[in-house]
């Protein structure tokens, strides 16, 4: 994985992929956030400080191996994917709502995400000579293709919403497509280890995916949202960007580890199909929920 190709092929990858999702972010998706500040306000708190702490303890309490351990952090700590948005829609969530929280955590995780990375890194990896970690340096390049290309799609969406309509979906194949390549060539590269990595994480995942979902869910109804706004909250909490997690664990750049990635894409298949159990299981409960109280179905 060590080529030229892939040392810079990586970094341009995540970049394309951060300005794809910029493309589909305006800055009312932020002043948004007046409109909800309680139930933003708590899903974020669920996704920065609760997920990673249920991460954590998961990682402990399995004894998961030091890379493997980081990688699951680094997935915890990551926004959640635009996939959360189409699955809200699919089940009768509050798309705005997924849409504002994808905004605003995609932008905070640029300082949170290098933070437990690295804090990650020390706890597990110490005494190790692998020389890894997000330092001063690492978390500038993730700063700058994480939060730079999301600011410039913004920037062609306002100026050029024809062509950011366009070429939206272009941008997320074209990248999807160059990103796979890569992944298969790591999957390759590691295939007599791949078996035991499934193995050591794959309960991990799953409880980390059932975890996520229904504290997404279960803390927006504590906070008074009604059901589309918690169902908004469960996808958005739940769907991690495996997208983003392999694409920093992969590159040689920044953590240069195929073990790291596992997780993440275990992960990337597990989240579709409790995701989707989910779905079904939400839906069928949301008559049950129509008759909320007034006061929670009102913004916040």
């Amino acid at each position: 994985m060590d080529s030229p190709l892939v040392t810079y092929l990586l970094p341009a990858i995540l970049a394309v992929i951060m300005f794809g999702l910029g493309l589909g972010l305006t800055v009312a998706d932020f002043r948004r956030v007046a409109a909800y500040p309680r139930i933003v306000a708590v899903a974020l708190v669920c996704q920065l400080v609760l997920l990673p702490a249920a991460c954590l303890g998961l990682v402990l309490a399995f004894d998961l191996g030091p890379e493997l351990a980081v990688g699951m952090m680094l997935l915890a700590a990551s926004p959640g994917g635009t996939m959360a948005n189409i699955f809200s829609h699919l089940f009768g969530g509050d798309v705005a709502l997924n849409v504002t929280l994808t905004a605003v955590n995609s932008v905070i995780a640029v300082a949170t995400l290098p933070l437990v990375v690295n804090l990650s890194l020390d706890h597990f990896m110490a005494g190790t000579d692998d020389g890894l970690g997000l330092r001063f340096d690492k978390t500038l390049q993730v700063f700058l293709v994480v939060l730079v290309p999301v600011a410039a799609g913004m920037l062609t969406r306002h100026r050029r919403p024809d062509l950011a309509e366009r070429s939206t979906q272009a941008v997320k194949v074209t990248a999807m497509v160059a990103l796979v390549g890569i992944i298969v060539a790591a999957v390759v590269a590691e295939r007599d280890n791949i078996a035991g990595y499934l193995a050591d994480v794959g309960m991990v995942v799953l409880l980390f995916v059932a975890i996520s979902l229904t504290t997404g869910y279960g803390a927006t109804r504590l906070a008074r949202g009604d059901h589309r706004q918690s169902v908004a909250a469960c996808f958005e909490i739940g769907m991690h960007n495996t997208t983003l997690a392999m694409a920093i664990a992969l590159s040689p750049s920044l953590l240069d580890s195929t073990e790291m990635a596992i997780p993440s894409a275990v992960y990337g298949v597990v989240m579709w199909v409790v995701a989707m159990a989910a779905g079904f299981l939400l839906r069928r409960i949301a008559p049950a929920r129509s008759a909320d109280l007034g006061a929670s179905s009102l913004p916040g």
